[in-house]
């Protein structure tokens, strides 16, 4: 009984404490609200006042910029107003200007009306004057062509063809003169070029051979090489294309044939037989291919190095491996190579003389006998060779006419072409430079000469790029045009007939006839 009392007391206070809380928050809320009314009015009623302030110093400030506008609109008002009247000062200065030039203007013309009235009577004197003037010279001109015989019209033919004739004597004695003066200048100019060439330029003197000496260690060699029933020669005779000849030259061989380049794989071939020891059929076509493959390679490096040296850049690779291939070709004794390498430096210094393309000479000179590489395979002169092999390996047309031109198997059309002919002449003539000794190389040129002379009607021969060219001068009166080809025909003839000499000797035979006059 006493627990559920009890209960009962605890529910009826929790019960009434509720109610007490609920009192409690319900005024506390209501008070917080009526604050928050009071702030609220406040708020508002300090927004207005704000308000009503902006409002009060927008209005101060818009009534204070309206003061300085029109104080602003004053000021310019006042300038616009001071410069107008300056404006007004100088109209009216230029008026006055005015005003006086038209009164001088007016002088003027009364002075130009004055002065026309005398030269209009100053005129009519002169055309009276004229007329006497005319009168008197028909009557001079009357007796004139009475005394002499002639009319005018004679008279100023005869003047006009007198003058005519002594102008053109006068511009062609100018023309001799001038023609004259060029051609010392020239030949001075040209002089002074080749012999700058000449000395910036220092090769080598030749010491090419025409067969190559293999060493042997003894003379039982000798019969190894030949083999038994000489089978061990006829295969590197018939590997290589290389005459072996063993004579009694002791401890050597010497091996001979036309070809450099297959004399100097018969050469390396044979000597690496003889070190190896092993001489038979079979090793001696292994060596030579071995050899061979080596020797292409050494002739691409050559060729490389030739056109770095010259500092020819994009050159076509079967150029390069022809131009590797003239290290063993000779001319006069001359390395075929070291030939073009000289051309192609001297044409560069010539070139640079001239204010030319440097390269381009370069790289023509460097080309110009690349037709020796393959000319004992292909027909034609090596000059001809080498320009369709440039042309057909992407040189340009200036390079191509150069190398065809060098020679004069066509016609030279530049000053490169004729570069090239000077620097190819230089290098195969310079001292040292071939095998041919002085004295026979003077006299071979000497015998060119007097057996140009000794026909009927020559008057001068001139033999010219190192004995490769013969020029002869014809006398006119005594030999006609039909006669001059017979003559280079015959010429041709007796050379082959007479001298001994490589290559080939151009004939040419120039026939002119002169017109000469002295005026005294």
């Amino acid at each position: 009984m006493t627990t559920i009392s009890q209960v009962i007391l605890y529910i009826l206070s929790l019960i009434a404490g509720l109610f007490v809380g609920f009192l409690i928050r319900k005024r506390f809320f209501e008070s917080r609200l009526e604050n928050i009314e009071d702030q609220g009015r406040k708020l508002i009623e300090n927004a207005l006042s704000e308000a009503e302030q902006i409002k009060k110093k927008a209005s101060l400030q818009i009534k204070d910029e309206s003061y300085q506008l029109k104080i602003a609109a004053e000021q310019e008002f006042q300038e616009l107003k001071a410069g107008l009247l300056e404006k007004e000062k100088r109209v009216a200065q230029k008026v006055d200007q005015v005003d006086r030039k038209i009164d001088l203007l007016d002088k003027r013309e009364i002075d130009f009306l004055n002065r026309e009235n005398n030269l209009t009577v100053e005129e009519k004197k002169i055309v009276e004057q004229k007329k006497t003037i005319d009168s008197l010279v028909e009557d001079q001109r009357f007796q004139l062509e009475k005394i002499s015989g002639i009319s005018k019209e004679q008279a100023l033919k005869l003047l006009t063809e007198s003058i005519e004739s002594e102008a053109r004597m006068e511009a062609a004695k100018a023309i001799v003169r001038i023609e004259n003066e060029m051609k010392i200048q020239a030949d001075k100019k040209a002089k002074n070029i080749l012999s700058l060439a000449i000395c910036r330029y220092a090769g080598d003197f030749v010491a090419e051979k025409t067969v190559s000496v293999v060493p042997l260690p003894n003379d039982e060699m000798k019969g190894r090489i030949i083999g038994r029933e000489g089978r061990n020669i006829r295969a590197i005779e018939a590997a290589t294309g290389i005459d072996i000849i063993i004579d009694d030259t002791p401890e050597a061989v010497i091996l001979s044939g036309f070809n450099p380049l297959r004399r100097e794989v018969a050469r390396i071939s044979l000597g690496r037989l003889i070190s190896d020891g092993r001489i038979h059929p079979a090793r001696i076509e292994e060596v030579v291919g071995k050899v061979e493959k080596e020797l292409d390679v050494s002739m691409r490096e050559a060729g490389e190095q030739a056109t770095f040296d010259v500092g020819a850049h994009g050159v076509h690779m079967e150029i390069i491996m022809l131009l590797g291939r003239l290290k063993y070709r000779t001319s006069y004794g001359q390395n075929v190579l070291q030939h073009s390498l000289e051309v192609a430096f001297l044409c560069g210094v010539m070139a640079a003389e001239l204010g030319l393309n440097e390269s381009v000479a370069k790289r023509a000179g460097l080309l110009h006998d690349i037709g020796k590489a393959v000319d004992h395979e292909v027909e034609g002169s090596h000059a001809t060779i080498g320009a369709d092999l440039a042309k057909k390996y992407g040189e340009s047309p200036e390079i191509v006419h150069a190398i065809g031109a060098h020679h004069e198997d066509i016609p030279p059309e530049s000053v490169l072409d004729v570069l090239v002919q000077s620097a190819d002449a230089l290098s195969g003539a310079r001292p040292g430079a071939r095998k041919e000794m002085l004295e026979t190389y003077v006299k071979r040129l000497d015998n060119l000469e007097q057996i140009a002379n000794s026909f009927k009607g020559v008057e001068k021969s001139f033999a010219i790029q190192a004995g490769r060219e013969i020029r002869i001068v014809a006398n006119s009166n005594e030999v006609s045009d039909a006669e001059a080809a017979c003559i280079s025909r015959d010429i041709a003839k007796k050379i082959e007939k007479e001298l001994t000499y490589p290559g080939q000797i151009r004939v040419t035979v120039i026939r002119e006839t002169r017109s000469v006059e002295y005026a005294k």
